[in-house]
């Protein structure tokens, strides 16, 4: 079971208090975005979850790196892996200190090292330090030389994040173009909201009295003023949901995961509803 922070707790208080506020403005022009906003203020904190569970997943694997090596050292030097693991406990290494002091503690107590870094890599639940750790402690159990098994471990990470920030610095143009393009689409989709076809009711209109009023003898392709609003909303689903997928694509390509682009959707999805909405309201 998922346990909810406070936080998240907050976020879905206050954002079910303005959905509720909202439907005292159903009809009106402010419903939408009223809601949205509550929306928004429901989702958020999950987003800013799983941008806070990126940025700290990236930094364990660099940690894990400055901890391999340290490791690498001690070991080298002759001293065997688990005095090293207590020996270099006391370093910093960021959101892993906890982790690996933890770790140092439980071989001072006499929990044998294969059993700790189980114990360690289920902790920090991270894909890239769990194989690794079960590298090593699969070395380690295996008696072989834990020195040479620790660099190759640490090299491995280290080359894996760096093509990892190399992919990434050599996306961060198509990024930008990623965002330029749907900035240029949500244009477009308000001209033609707002612009284009009130132009097109306009000139059927126009045909409809030139043809003496009869419905019978033209027939607006837009309709009533109930179309119009069903027009409107396809158009705002149309950008929420190309703002989805534009960012799950974004953070795919700069990241390598889907949970990467879940921050740029959120970006996307927000920017399209705030314009979108604002524009409803203050235009439509």
């Amino acid at each position: 079971m998922i346990e909810l922070t406070k936080f998240q707790w907050t976020g879905i208080i206050v954002g079910s208090i303005i959905s509720l506020i909202s439907l005292i403005f159903i009809g009106q022009n402010f419903f939408l975005l009223i809601l949205g906003l509550g929306i928004l203020a429901a989702v958020g904190p999950f987003i800013l979850a799983v941008v806070t569970q990126n940025k700290e997943d990236k930094e364990k694997e660099e940690m894990f790196i400055e901890f391999s090596r340290n490791l690498v050292e001690s070991v080298n030097a002759g001293v065997p892996i688990s005095q090293s693991i207590i020996h270099v406990k006391d370093k910093t290494y960021g959101n892993l200190s906890v982790n690996i002091r933890k770790l140092a503690n439980q071989i001072e107590l006499g929990i044998p090292v294969n059993q700790a870094l189980n114990i360690f890599s289920r902790d920090v639940n991270n894909k890239t330090v769990s194989r690794a750790v079960t590298l090593i402690g699969e070395a380690e159990k295996a008696g072989g030389d834990i020195g040479v098994i620790l660099e190759a471990v640490a090299n491995a990470i280290s080359e894996s994040d760096k093509l990892k920030k190399e992919r990434k610095a050599a996306i961060d143009a198509l990024v930008v173009q990623g965002y330029i393009i749907f900035i240029i689409f949500l244009v477009i989709v308000l001209v033609m909201q707002f612009k284009i076809l009130p132009l097109v009711q306009g000139i059927s209109q126009l045909g409809e009295i030139s043809a003496g009023g009869s419905s019978d003898l033209v027939t607006s392709p837009l309709g009533g003023g109930n179309q119009d609003l069903d027009i409107s909303q396809m158009f705002f689903y149309l950008l929420m949901v190309q703002g989805l997928f534009t960012g799950i694509t974004i953070g795919k390509l700069s990241e390598g995961t889907i949970k990467a682009g879940v921050k740029h959707s959120f970006i996307l999805v927000f920017l399209a509803f705030i314009v979108s909405a604002s524009a409803n309201l203050f235009v439509g």
